[in-house]
Protein backbone atom coordinates (compact mmCIF):
# COMPACT_ATOMS: atom_id res chain seq x y z
CA UNK A 1 0.00 0.00 0.00
CA UNK A 2 0.97 3.64 -0.39
CA UNK A 3 0.13 6.08 2.37
CA UNK A 4 0.51 9.84 2.46
CA UNK A 5 -1.29 12.09 4.93
CA UNK A 6 -3.91 11.03 7.46
CA UNK A 7 -6.01 7.90 7.24
CA UNK A 8 -9.16 7.40 9.37
CA UNK A 9 -9.54 6.17 12.92
CA UNK A 10 -10.73 2.58 12.73
CA UNK A 11 -10.36 -0.93 14.11
CA UNK A 12 -10.79 -4.48 12.91
CA UNK A 13 -12.87 -6.34 15.47
CA UNK A 14 -12.06 -9.84 14.17
CA UNK A 15 -8.44 -9.72 13.05
CA UNK A 16 -4.97 -8.42 13.86
CA UNK A 17 -3.32 -6.18 11.25
CA UNK A 18 0.41 -6.16 10.45
CA UNK A 19 2.17 -3.14 8.93
CA UNK A 20 5.66 -3.68 7.47
CA UNK A 21 7.33 -0.50 6.20
CA UNK A 22 9.11 -1.09 2.89
CA UNK A 23 10.15 2.48 2.05
CA UNK A 24 9.77 5.77 3.91
CA UNK A 25 8.39 6.45 7.37
CA UNK A 26 4.96 6.35 8.95
CA UNK A 27 3.27 6.61 12.31
CA UNK A 28 0.33 4.77 13.76
CA UNK A 29 -1.68 6.72 16.30
CA UNK A 30 -3.44 4.85 19.08
CA UNK A 31 -5.89 6.35 21.58
CA UNK A 32 -3.09 6.37 24.18
CA UNK A 33 -0.07 7.36 22.07
CA UNK A 34 1.65 6.61 18.78
CA UNK A 35 4.39 4.45 17.25
CA UNK A 36 6.82 5.71 14.59
CA UNK A 37 8.07 3.22 12.00
CA UNK A 38 10.92 3.37 9.46
CA UNK A 39 11.81 1.13 6.52
CA UNK A 40 12.43 -2.42 7.73
CA UNK A 41 10.28 -2.06 10.86
CA UNK A 42 6.89 -3.59 11.56
CA UNK A 43 4.05 -3.54 14.06
CA UNK A 44 1.11 -5.80 14.84
CA UNK A 45 -2.08 -3.92 15.68
CA UNK A 46 -4.21 -6.28 17.80
CA UNK A 47 -7.80 -6.89 16.75
CA UNK A 48 -10.27 -4.40 18.18
CA UNK A 49 -7.60 -1.71 18.71
CA UNK A 50 -8.48 1.79 17.44
CA UNK A 51 -5.67 3.12 15.26
CA UNK A 52 -4.97 5.74 12.58
CA UNK A 53 -2.03 5.42 10.17
CA UNK A 54 -0.27 8.62 9.06
CA UNK A 55 2.67 9.47 6.78
CA UNK A 56 4.00 12.98 6.27
CA UNK A 57 5.56 11.93 2.93
CA UNK A 58 4.60 8.98 0.74
CA UNK A 59 5.34 5.71 2.50
CA UNK A 60 5.20 2.22 1.03
CA UNK A 61 4.16 -0.51 3.41
CA UNK A 62 2.92 -4.06 3.23
CA UNK A 63 -0.24 -4.94 5.13
CA UNK A 64 -0.78 -8.50 6.28
CA UNK A 65 -4.40 -9.35 7.04
CA UNK A 66 -6.99 -11.88 5.87
CA UNK A 67 -8.35 -11.46 2.34
CA UNK A 68 -11.55 -9.46 2.32
CA UNK A 69 -10.64 -7.33 5.35
CA UNK A 70 -12.08 -3.84 4.80
CA UNK A 71 -9.23 -1.29 4.90
CA UNK A 72 -11.28 1.16 6.97
CA UNK A 73 -12.51 -1.52 9.38
CA UNK A 74 -15.51 -0.35 11.36
CA UNK A 75 -15.28 3.25 10.09
CA UNK A 76 -16.32 2.82 6.45
CA UNK A 77 -16.56 6.05 4.48
CA UNK A 78 -14.95 7.56 1.42
CA UNK A 79 -11.52 6.01 2.05
CA UNK A 80 -12.89 2.45 1.90
CA UNK A 81 -11.26 0.53 -0.96
CA UNK A 82 -13.31 -1.68 -3.24
CA UNK A 83 -12.98 -5.22 -1.87
CA UNK A 84 -11.67 -6.45 -5.23
CA UNK A 85 -8.79 -3.92 -5.24
CA UNK A 86 -5.42 -4.58 -3.64
CA UNK A 87 -4.14 -1.43 -1.98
Amino acid sequence: MKLEGDFVWHNHKDTDEVFIVIEGEMSIAFRDGSVDLKAGEMIVVPKGTDHKPYAEKECRAMLVEPAGTRNTGNAGGLMTADGSVWI
